[in-house]
Protein backbone atom coordinates (compact mmCIF):
# COMPACT_ATOMS: atom_id res chain seq x y z
CA UNK A 1 0.00 0.00 0.00
CA UNK A 2 1.25 3.46 -0.93
CA UNK A 3 0.43 6.57 1.08
CA UNK A 4 0.22 9.37 -1.45
CA UNK A 5 -0.20 12.49 0.69
CA UNK A 6 -1.19 13.95 4.05
CA UNK A 7 -3.38 17.02 4.65
CA UNK A 8 -4.31 19.08 7.69
CA UNK A 9 -6.30 22.30 7.82
CA UNK A 10 -8.11 24.96 9.75
CA UNK A 11 -10.49 27.87 9.27
CA UNK A 12 -10.90 31.30 10.81
CA UNK A 13 -12.95 33.90 8.96
CA UNK A 14 -11.11 36.22 6.57
CA UNK A 15 -12.00 38.25 3.48
CA UNK A 16 -10.55 38.80 0.00
CA UNK A 17 -9.05 42.07 1.29
CA UNK A 18 -7.10 40.16 3.90
CA UNK A 19 -6.12 37.55 1.32
CA UNK A 20 -4.49 40.32 -0.73
CA UNK A 21 -2.56 41.38 2.38
CA UNK A 22 -1.46 37.78 2.93
CA UNK A 23 -0.31 37.56 -0.70
CA UNK A 24 1.78 40.74 -0.39
CA UNK A 25 3.39 39.39 2.78
CA UNK A 26 4.11 35.97 1.26
CA UNK A 27 5.74 37.49 -1.80
CA UNK A 28 8.32 39.65 -0.08
CA UNK A 29 7.53 39.91 3.64
CA UNK A 30 5.99 43.36 3.32
CA UNK A 31 2.85 44.93 4.76
CA UNK A 32 1.12 48.29 4.36
CA UNK A 33 0.29 48.23 8.06
CA UNK A 34 2.41 49.74 10.83
CA UNK A 35 4.06 46.49 11.88
CA UNK A 36 7.66 45.83 12.87
CA UNK A 37 9.53 45.41 9.59
CA UNK A 38 12.26 43.22 11.06
CA UNK A 39 9.74 40.86 12.65
CA UNK A 40 7.84 40.60 9.36
CA UNK A 41 11.08 39.68 7.60
CA UNK A 42 11.88 37.03 10.22
CA UNK A 43 8.41 35.48 10.01
CA UNK A 44 8.58 35.50 6.21
CA UNK A 45 12.01 33.84 6.26
CA UNK A 46 10.75 31.10 8.62
CA UNK A 47 8.07 30.10 6.10
CA UNK A 48 10.78 29.02 3.60
CA UNK A 49 8.59 29.95 0.63
CA UNK A 50 9.52 28.66 -2.82
CA UNK A 51 6.98 29.14 -5.61
CA UNK A 52 3.79 31.12 -5.04
CA UNK A 53 0.64 31.77 -7.09
CA UNK A 54 -2.67 33.64 -6.82
CA UNK A 55 -5.69 31.92 -8.39
CA UNK A 56 -9.48 31.61 -8.53
CA UNK A 57 -11.50 28.39 -8.21
CA UNK A 58 -14.96 29.21 -6.88
CA UNK A 59 -13.24 31.80 -4.70
CA UNK A 60 -9.83 33.43 -4.69
CA UNK A 61 -6.87 31.66 -3.12
CA UNK A 62 -3.13 31.92 -2.56
CA UNK A 63 -1.03 28.79 -2.91
CA UNK A 64 2.65 28.27 -2.26
CA UNK A 65 5.22 25.51 -1.89
CA UNK A 66 8.04 25.59 0.65
CA UNK A 67 11.64 24.49 0.21
CA UNK A 68 10.70 21.58 2.50
CA UNK A 69 8.11 20.30 -0.01
CA UNK A 70 5.11 21.44 2.01
CA UNK A 71 2.18 22.89 0.09
CA UNK A 72 -0.07 25.57 1.56
CA UNK A 73 -3.39 26.84 0.20
CA UNK A 74 -5.15 29.85 1.78
CA UNK A 75 -8.65 30.70 0.54
CA UNK A 76 -10.30 34.12 0.72
CA UNK A 77 -12.75 32.99 3.41
CA UNK A 78 -9.86 31.95 5.69
CA UNK A 79 -9.70 28.22 4.99
CA UNK A 80 -6.11 26.94 5.17
CA UNK A 81 -4.96 23.56 3.87
CA UNK A 82 -1.40 22.34 4.50
CA UNK A 83 -0.21 19.18 2.74
CA UNK A 84 2.79 17.12 1.70
CA UNK A 85 3.39 14.43 -0.91
CA UNK A 86 6.75 13.49 0.61
CA UNK A 87 5.30 10.76 2.86
CA UNK A 88 5.26 7.00 3.39
CA UNK A 89 3.56 4.44 5.62
CA UNK A 90 6.72 4.10 7.73
CA UNK A 91 7.00 7.86 8.36
CA UNK A 92 3.27 8.69 8.50
CA UNK A 93 3.17 9.85 12.13
CA UNK A 94 6.39 11.84 11.79
CA UNK A 95 5.02 13.46 8.62
CA UNK A 96 1.81 14.44 10.41
CA UNK A 97 3.88 16.07 13.17
CA UNK A 98 6.02 17.86 10.56
CA UNK A 99 2.89 19.44 9.02
CA UNK A 100 1.49 20.34 12.45
CA UNK A 101 4.77 21.97 13.47
CA UNK A 102 4.80 24.05 10.29
CA UNK A 103 1.15 25.08 10.69
CA UNK A 104 1.26 25.86 14.41
CA UNK A 105 4.85 26.99 14.83
CA UNK A 106 5.46 29.01 11.66
CA UNK A 107 2.40 29.71 9.51
CA UNK A 108 -0.10 30.60 12.26
CA UNK A 109 2.25 33.01 14.11
CA UNK A 110 2.98 34.81 10.82
CA UNK A 111 -0.71 35.27 9.94
CA UNK A 112 -1.65 36.19 13.50
CA UNK A 113 0.99 38.92 13.58
CA UNK A 114 -0.04 40.17 10.14
CA UNK A 115 -3.57 40.76 11.52
CA UNK A 116 -2.61 41.80 15.03
CA UNK A 117 -4.00 45.32 14.56
CA UNK A 118 -7.69 46.24 14.67
CA UNK A 119 -10.46 44.50 16.62
CA UNK A 120 -8.80 42.14 19.10
CA UNK A 121 -9.48 38.43 19.37
CA UNK A 122 -11.32 37.83 22.68
CA UNK A 123 -8.88 36.43 25.22
CA UNK A 124 -11.24 33.47 25.69
CA UNK A 125 -10.47 32.49 22.06
CA UNK A 126 -6.83 33.52 21.89
CA UNK A 127 -5.24 30.36 23.30
CA UNK A 128 -7.46 27.51 22.13
CA UNK A 129 -5.67 24.24 21.54
CA UNK A 130 -6.60 23.13 18.05
CA UNK A 131 -6.99 19.45 17.19
CA UNK A 132 -6.92 19.17 13.42
CA UNK A 133 -8.38 16.37 11.36
CA UNK A 134 -5.53 14.50 9.65
CA UNK A 135 -6.30 13.30 6.12
CA UNK A 136 -4.19 10.37 4.92
CA UNK A 137 -4.61 9.70 1.18
CA UNK A 138 -3.73 6.23 -0.15
CA UNK A 139 -3.79 4.87 -3.69
CA UNK A 140 -5.78 1.70 -4.51
CA UNK A 141 -5.35 0.21 -1.06
CA UNK A 142 -7.28 -2.82 0.14
CA UNK A 143 -10.03 -2.19 2.66
CA UNK A 144 -8.19 -4.36 5.20
CA UNK A 145 -5.08 -2.20 4.83
CA UNK A 146 -7.07 1.00 5.47
CA UNK A 147 -8.80 -0.61 8.46
CA UNK A 148 -5.40 -1.62 9.87
CA UNK A 149 -4.17 1.98 9.58
CA UNK A 150 -7.27 3.18 11.39
CA UNK A 151 -6.71 0.66 14.19
CA UNK A 152 -3.22 2.11 14.71
CA UNK A 153 -4.61 5.60 15.25
CA UNK A 154 -8.20 5.35 16.55
CA UNK A 155 -10.16 3.08 18.85
CA UNK A 156 -13.27 3.01 16.71
CA UNK A 157 -14.71 3.87 13.34
CA UNK A 158 -16.97 6.94 13.22
CA UNK A 159 -17.93 7.10 9.58
CA UNK A 160 -17.51 5.27 6.27
CA UNK A 161 -18.16 6.62 2.79
CA UNK A 162 -17.63 4.89 -0.55
CA UNK A 163 -18.13 5.76 -4.20
CA UNK A 164 -16.60 4.73 -7.51
CA UNK A 165 -13.80 7.31 -7.27
CA UNK A 166 -12.68 7.11 -3.64
CA UNK A 167 -13.65 5.74 -0.23
CA UNK A 168 -13.29 7.25 3.22
CA UNK A 169 -12.82 5.53 6.56
CA UNK A 170 -12.90 8.01 9.41
CA UNK A 171 -12.03 7.90 13.07
CA UNK A 172 -12.13 10.87 15.42
CA UNK A 173 -9.01 12.74 14.29
CA UNK A 174 -7.95 10.69 11.27
CA UNK A 175 -9.59 10.43 7.85
CA UNK A 176 -8.20 7.67 5.59
CA UNK A 177 -9.04 8.29 1.94
CA UNK A 178 -8.49 5.49 -0.56
CA UNK A 179 -8.17 7.00 -4.03
CA UNK A 180 -9.45 4.62 -6.70
CA UNK A 181 -9.54 6.84 -9.79
CA UNK A 182 -10.25 10.37 -8.58
CA UNK A 183 -8.17 13.39 -9.54
CA UNK A 184 -5.99 15.06 -6.93
CA UNK A 185 -8.16 18.19 -7.29
CA UNK A 186 -11.28 16.17 -6.48
CA UNK A 187 -9.73 14.69 -3.34
CA UNK A 188 -8.55 18.12 -2.24
CA UNK A 189 -12.03 19.62 -2.74
CA UNK A 190 -13.51 16.91 -0.54
CA UNK A 191 -10.88 17.61 2.14
CA UNK A 192 -11.49 21.37 1.98
CA UNK A 193 -15.22 20.95 2.60
CA UNK A 194 -14.63 18.50 5.45
CA UNK A 195 -12.19 20.90 7.13
CA UNK A 196 -14.57 23.85 6.71
CA UNK A 197 -17.60 21.97 8.06
CA UNK A 198 -15.68 20.56 11.01
CA UNK A 199 -14.04 23.89 11.89
CA UNK A 200 -17.32 25.80 11.51
CA UNK A 201 -19.04 23.34 13.84
CA UNK A 202 -16.10 23.51 16.27
CA UNK A 203 -16.29 27.31 16.47
CA UNK A 204 -20.02 27.17 17.15
CA UNK A 205 -19.40 24.69 19.95
CA UNK A 206 -16.77 26.98 21.50
CA UNK A 207 -19.22 29.90 21.36
CA UNK A 208 -21.85 27.74 23.08
CA UNK A 209 -19.44 26.89 25.89
CA UNK A 210 -18.31 30.52 26.21
CA UNK A 211 -21.94 31.59 26.54
CA UNK A 212 -22.32 29.23 29.49
CA UNK A 213 -19.11 30.47 31.16
CA UNK A 214 -19.84 34.18 30.72
CA UNK A 215 -23.49 33.80 31.77
CA UNK A 216 -22.36 32.20 35.05
CA UNK A 217 -19.82 34.97 35.62
CA UNK A 218 -22.52 37.61 35.09
CA UNK A 219 -24.76 35.68 37.50
CA UNK A 220 -22.02 35.73 40.12
CA UNK A 221 -21.94 39.54 39.98
CA UNK A 222 -25.63 40.24 39.47
CA UNK A 223 -26.89 37.98 42.25
CA UNK A 224 -25.03 39.85 44.99
CA UNK A 225 -27.69 41.40 47.20
CA UNK A 226 -25.18 43.55 49.03
CA UNK A 227 -21.94 45.03 47.74
CA UNK A 228 -19.45 47.07 49.72
CA UNK A 229 -18.71 50.47 48.30
CA UNK A 230 -15.04 49.58 47.86
CA UNK A 231 -16.07 46.67 45.57
CA UNK A 232 -18.31 48.65 43.22
CA UNK A 233 -15.52 49.61 40.82
CA UNK A 234 -14.14 46.06 40.79
CA UNK A 235 -17.49 44.48 39.87
CA UNK A 236 -18.41 47.22 37.42
CA UNK A 237 -15.08 46.63 35.66
CA UNK A 238 -15.84 42.91 35.46
CA UNK A 239 -19.22 43.57 33.84
CA UNK A 240 -17.63 46.02 31.41
CA UNK A 241 -15.08 43.35 30.45
CA UNK A 242 -17.84 40.75 29.93
CA UNK A 243 -19.83 43.21 27.80
CA UNK A 244 -16.77 43.85 25.61
CA UNK A 245 -16.19 40.12 25.14
CA UNK A 246 -19.87 39.57 24.26
CA UNK A 247 -19.74 42.37 21.67
CA UNK A 248 -16.58 41.00 20.03
CA UNK A 249 -17.87 37.44 19.85
CA UNK A 250 -21.31 38.58 18.67
CA UNK A 251 -19.63 40.33 15.74
CA UNK A 252 -17.75 37.17 14.76
CA UNK A 253 -20.89 35.07 14.97
CA UNK A 254 -22.75 37.52 12.72
CA UNK A 255 -20.00 37.18 10.10
CA UNK A 256 -20.39 33.40 9.92
CA UNK A 257 -23.71 33.52 8.02
CA UNK A 258 -21.99 34.81 4.90
CA UNK A 259 -19.29 32.14 4.93
CA UNK A 260 -21.63 29.15 5.27
CA UNK A 261 -23.86 30.47 2.46
CA UNK A 262 -20.92 30.98 0.06
CA UNK A 263 -19.31 27.60 0.86
CA UNK A 264 -22.60 25.77 0.35
CA UNK A 265 -23.24 27.47 -3.02
CA UNK A 266 -19.74 26.71 -4.32
CA UNK A 267 -19.93 23.08 -3.14
CA UNK A 268 -23.31 22.48 -4.79
CA UNK A 269 -22.02 23.89 -8.08
CA UNK A 270 -19.01 21.55 -8.02
CA UNK A 271 -19.66 18.34 -9.99
CA UNK A 272 -16.74 16.65 -8.23
CA UNK A 273 -18.65 16.84 -4.94
CA UNK A 274 -21.95 15.32 -6.13
CA UNK A 275 -21.47 12.01 -4.28
CA UNK A 276 -20.18 13.77 -1.17
CA UNK A 277 -23.19 16.11 -1.05
CA UNK A 278 -25.59 13.18 -1.42
CA UNK A 279 -24.29 11.96 1.94
CA UNK A 280 -23.26 15.17 3.72
CA UNK A 281 -25.06 18.03 1.94
CA UNK A 282 -27.61 18.29 4.74
CA UNK A 283 -24.82 19.37 7.10
CA UNK A 284 -24.81 22.89 5.64
CA UNK A 285 -28.47 23.27 6.60
CA UNK A 286 -27.77 21.83 10.06
CA UNK A 287 -24.89 24.27 10.55
CA UNK A 288 -27.11 27.20 9.51
CA UNK A 289 -29.77 26.12 12.02
CA UNK A 290 -27.15 25.75 14.75
CA UNK A 291 -25.71 29.15 13.88
CA UNK A 292 -29.14 30.77 14.32
CA UNK A 293 -29.50 29.06 17.69
CA UNK A 294 -26.07 30.35 18.83
CA UNK A 295 -26.97 33.85 17.60
CA UNK A 296 -30.11 33.81 19.78
CA UNK A 297 -28.08 32.67 22.80
CA UNK A 298 -25.58 35.52 22.38
CA UNK A 299 -28.39 38.04 21.90
CA UNK A 300 -29.76 36.87 25.25
CA UNK A 301 -26.29 37.08 26.78
CA UNK A 302 -25.83 40.61 25.47
CA UNK A 303 -29.17 41.71 26.97
CA UNK A 304 -28.29 39.97 30.23
CA UNK A 305 -24.92 41.70 30.67
CA UNK A 306 -26.46 45.11 29.85
CA UNK A 307 -29.23 44.42 32.36
CA UNK A 308 -26.63 43.59 34.99
CA UNK A 309 -24.78 46.85 34.25
CA UNK A 310 -27.99 48.85 34.66
CA UNK A 311 -28.83 47.05 37.90
CA UNK A 312 -25.38 47.81 39.25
Amino acid sequence: MKIDSIYIGGWFQRTMLQLSEIYDFLRDGSSQLKLNKRKLEELHHDLAIGSIEYGVAGEEFVQFTTSEQIQVKICEDGLIIVSSQQVSEETMFADVERLKDYYEGRLSPAINYLFSLGAPVPKELAHIENIYPYFIVCNNAKREEIAELLSRTERQKYFEFDNKNYSVLRGDKYYFINNKKATTASIERYIEEQVFIREFKGQLHRYLNLHRIIWERIDDVKDRAKVRGSDIVKFSTKLESYAKTVTLIDGRIEQMSTYIHTRERIAKEDQELTDFLAISGYRYETLRDTLEYIKDLWDMTEHYVHSAQKTF
